[in-house]
């Protein structure tokens, strides 16, 4: 008989629904049900990535701290079968689509499929839950990562992203690339990667979301298989970052083969105590003023558009988690520098005047749309409720949230986490451009 309870929420505006449990190894499993749909998308995530460098193994007196690179490292090695197959092998005899990726507080692996849900779940669930490493496989890998590598750290668009970061930052590990360096992998050894295996694919750190026409009870009969209740580690504990709220450095640049100077203006945020509830409305906080500010519908926008000093690529993003959070706005122009100055004008306008309450209205219809939009497509629910719910959010109250965020609330964040003295400003240009 089995002893977890299976809750249900619904959301009727949304119409949709959502069951979720623990099972008794930790695992939290959530199935969005979509009646009707054709397609299934599953995702497998472990709160495990890149800024994860120092922590206690379990059993370990003393904190452990791991080269560079090895979450994403792992990831790849999970795929590799001890019989020498490969798990994407499996699901393409399946008509199934997998992949994987690993982010700076997250590792997940995930497919899509319109049949053979149910096998395509095992398969899911045996790789990733019986790792497979030796000193051959584990050389191997580190020419192949090696190259990955290499690329990005010739891509623009990726070296202008993490150079903002580094301006930023000057402890957090966020700054690194997710890959590592190709010296840092070359320290790597099968121990390693057990090490933080064991430590961080344990059930208690990891989710299962499942979006489809999906029966929860079948669904957990496959976690009964194959993940063992008796692995459940809890929390891990995690070294804690000490970092100052003053950025690294104002600018950052670097010449490549690009066409056009490519440029990223960033905000550190420092402001992130709190509970989940409370770290959701900050976000939430800076998407509007971001949308009401900066959005292609915006004045500001059309304005320095038409001007030629931006294009279309023009675009804010803002991220956050329990330890870290940062709001990047740029893309491409002739003049990074004029921008960026019209950018901290604009800000520094907005924290006097405040944003109209119109303009609000509009940027949380705005935010509203797309979050009813992701409901649309199996990948895209999975994908953003895995990143809702490792936050510690509702991820069917989106809506409510955004409702709830007030203009006084939305006020306060445009002032302490877009300080314009604290701001920073990353460049890439083409090899032969004029020093601005």
């Amino acid at each position: 008989m089995r002893s977890m309870k299976i809750k249900t929420v619904r959301n009727e505006q949304l119409g949709e629904e959502m069951q979720y449990t623990v099972h008794e190894s930790g695992l939290r499993v959530y199935v969005f049900p979509k009646k009707g749909f054709n397609k299934y998308y599953a995702i497998y995530g472990t709160e495990y990535g890149s800024i994860d460098r120092s922590f206690l193994v379990p059993g370990d007196a003393e904190m452990t701290t791991v080269p560079d690179g090895i979450a994403h490292y792992l990831e790849h090695k999970l795929f590799e079968q001890e019989d020498g197959g490969n798990a994407f092998d499996l699901f393409a005899k399946t008509g199934a689509s997998s992949n994987a990726f690993t982010s700076f507080d997250m590792t997940a692996y995930l497919f899509s499929c319109t049949d053979h849900f149910y096998e395509n779940l095992d398969i899911l669930l045996e790789f990733v839950n019986h790792p497979y490493f030796t000193d051959e496989n584990v050389a191997k890998e580190q020419g192949i990562i090696g190259q990955e590598i290499r690329m990005y750290d010739d891509d623009p668009d990726w070296r202008v992203f993490f150079n903002a970061l580094s301006a930023m930052y000057r402890n957090h590990p966020v700054k690194l690339d997710i890959a590592g360096t190709v010296e840092s992998i070359s320290h790597i050894t099968p121990k390693l990667l057990y090490d933080c295996y064991r430590t961080f694919y344990n059930p208690a750190n990891m989710m299962l979301v499942l979006v489809g026409d999906i029966d929860m009870e079948t669904a957990l009969s496959y976690v009964d298989r194959h993940v063992d209740a008796a692995k459940n580690l809890g929390q891990i504990p995690r070294a804690k970052v000490s970092e100052p709220a003053a950025r690294n450095t104002e600018k950052i640049e670097q010449r490549l083969l690009v066409a056009q100077p490519m440029f990223r203006i960033g905000f550190k945020d420092h402001d992130l105590g709190g509970d989940a509830a409370e770290r959701e409305q900050k976000e939430i906080a800076t998407e509007l003023i971001l949308e009401s500010a900066f959005g292609k519908s915006s004045d500001f926008y059309m304005q320095l558009y038409e001007e030629g000093l931006i294009d279309s690529s023009f675009d804010a993003e803002t991220e956050r988690s329990k330890s870290y959070g940062f709001t990047l706005i740029g893309g491409e122009s002739k003049d990074p520098e004029q921008v960026y100055q019209r950018v901290l004008g604009r800000l520094e306008e907005l924290q006097q005047s405040g944003i109209l309450e119109e303009e609000l209205a509009r940027a949380k219809k705005v935010l509203i749309a797309g979050y009813i939009r992701t409901f649309n497509s199996v990948e895209r629910m999975g994908n953003a409720l895995l990143r809702r719910l490792m936050a510690g959010d509702d991820p069917l109250s989106f809506r409510a949230a955004v409702s709830a965020v007030t203009k006084e609330a939305v006020d306060a964040r445009l002032r302490t986490h877009f300080d314009t003295k604290n701001a920073v400003l990353s460049v890439v240009r083409p090899p032969d451009a004029d020093q601005a």
